[in-house]
């Protein structure tokens, strides 16, 4: 770490912090230590961070005094974080309906968010200086983790409009003085990777943050062109808002010549987990309480897939409480080797509408079908649509290497999969845009499922 990192992490940055009534540079010091805490104590802290969170939000937070009153519910009688199964989920359409009586009464300086509505319809809520504290401090331990901090220059790929608007003057003279460079992922065209690529080069980051999307197609293009980004002493490539696939991990690390370090989490359910350099996906125990459920409402144990459900035990200003975040993954009961005692996601698998159902009804992953294209010659981007269970769209934007013959395999292979009577159309279109978030989704399925198989 150079002398203005230290400056900047050590100084610049927790100053502004306190300007802006964040206290993560405090929760930051009290997560590295308590990230290695044994398992019983910190069950312990977390039953009482519970118990008052429930207690706060049954006093201040009209939609949840209603509810506690008639569920009888006493947050008083807490003894862990099993007891949050006497609550009831809540969903988007519940946040939608009740979005000012989930206000906490005493709540100050709310801002407001809103997802990128992938799913169809974007969700608004309202974020406190408690919450931004926490996911700051908690993103900034997991990068530390890395050997990197804030003040080592950085290059943010990102498509977010809530960071794109935000890029007045104020804001990059603060990037500046905290050396980091955004570049706008929602354009991807050639000359903009190219132009993308020489600020990288001329940059020569220390770290890299960014989409998986954006990242490996920067890195394919980098590699088509004979551009090398893997001597330029990049030490981590951290990825987050996507599903991270395994051929994107290769083609950014590949390229890059460093590790990618993964991220699960979001604005509506917080920073929930982080890659360390061992590899383990440890969850921000401290924070989030992490449950998996089936289809039913059922939770599960270690090992077993289902919907990743959050409560936020920071959120006391907009409580999210047994929130179904539409994702699904697996706990791991193992330990990491790297000595935290953070437990662990065993996998994330993306959202419920990344999984295909055959005709049949079997549910597959999207990479079973994404495999079918990914490799082909000629094919700069792709994405997979299911209509219905008859009816699926494959769209392809391609170049020059791209044999038309390859259209008839691909109808073929796809139908294998689906099923033979399933209409599989093919669609050659000049580019494919991003969600309006700046995000890319390979498959889109508007196939309703529970919970996914194996």
């Amino acid at each position: 770490m150079d002398f203005y990192t230290r400056l900047v992490s050590g100084l610049i940055f927790p100053a502004q912090e306190r300007l802006k009534g964040h206290r993560s540079p405090h929760i930051r010091k009290q997560m590295e230590a308590s990230q290695y805490w044994p398992p019983a104590q910190l069950e312990a802290f977390r039953a009482r961070r519970l118990r008052d969170f429930l207690t706060r939000a049954g006093q201040q937070v009209p939609y949840y005094q209603k509810l506690f009153a008639d569920l009888v519910f006493d947050p008083a009688t807490v003894t862990g974080t099993h007891d949050l199964q006497r609550l009831p989920f809540l969903d988007k359409a519940t946040i939608r309906s009740n979005t000012e009586a989930l206000k906490s009464h005493q709540a100050i300086g709310l801002s407001r968010f809103n997802t990128g509505g992938s799913s169809g319809e974007p969700l608004i809520f309202f974020i406190g200086k408690e919450r931004v504290s926490h996911d700051v401090a908690a993103k900034w331990r997991a990068t530390r983790w890395w050997g990197v901090d804030i003040g080592d220059p950085e290059i943010v790929v990102w498509g977010s409009p809530i960071e794109l608007s935000s890029q007045d003057r104020r804001r990059q003279w603060r990037d500046a003085l905290l050396r980091s460079t955004l570049l706008p992922a929602f354009e991807m065209s050639p000359a903009k990777v190219d132009d993308f690529i020489a600020r990288i080069r001329a940059r020569r980051p220390r770290m890299l943050f960014g989409y998986p999307s954006a990242l490996a197609h920067i890195a394919q293009h980098a590699a088509q062109t004979g551009m090398r980004l893997d001597t330029l002493g990049i030490r981590v490539a951290f990825v987050t808002s996507e599903r991270l696939y395994p051929y994107q991990r290769e083609a950014i690390e590949r390229a890059f010549g460093c590790p990618v370090a993964n991220g699960y989490g979001g604005r509506d359910a917080g920073f929930i987990a982080h890659e360390c350099p061992h590899g383990g996906m440890h969850l921000t125990h401290e924070d989030i309480i992490v449950e998996i459920v089936d289809g039913a409402g059922k939770v599960l144990p270690p090992g077993q897939r289902g919907e990743i459900v959050v409560t936020h035990l920071a959120t006391g200003d907009f409580p999210f409480i047994r929130y179904r975040t539409d994702d699904i993954g697996i706990l791991d009961d193992q330990p990491c080797t790297c000595g935290r005692t953070l437990p662990l996601l065993k996998s994330i698998e993306g959202r419920s509408t990344d999984f295909i159902v055959a005709k049949n009804g079997t549910v597959m992953h999207g990479l079973s079908l994404i495999y079918i294209v990914r490799d082909l010659p000629g094919i700069r981007q792709f994405k997979i649509i299911q209509e219905s269970l008859d009816h699926t769209r494959i769209l392809l934007s391609t170049d020059a290497d791209f044999d038309a013959a390859c259209i008839a395999k691909i109808t073929a292979d796809a139908r294998a999969r689906l099923g033979d009577s399933v209409r599989v159309e093919v669609e050659l279109v000049d580019a494919i845009p991003a969600e309006a978030s700046g995000k890319y989704r390979y498959v889109v399925s508007r196939v309703a499922t529970d919970t996914p198989g194996p």
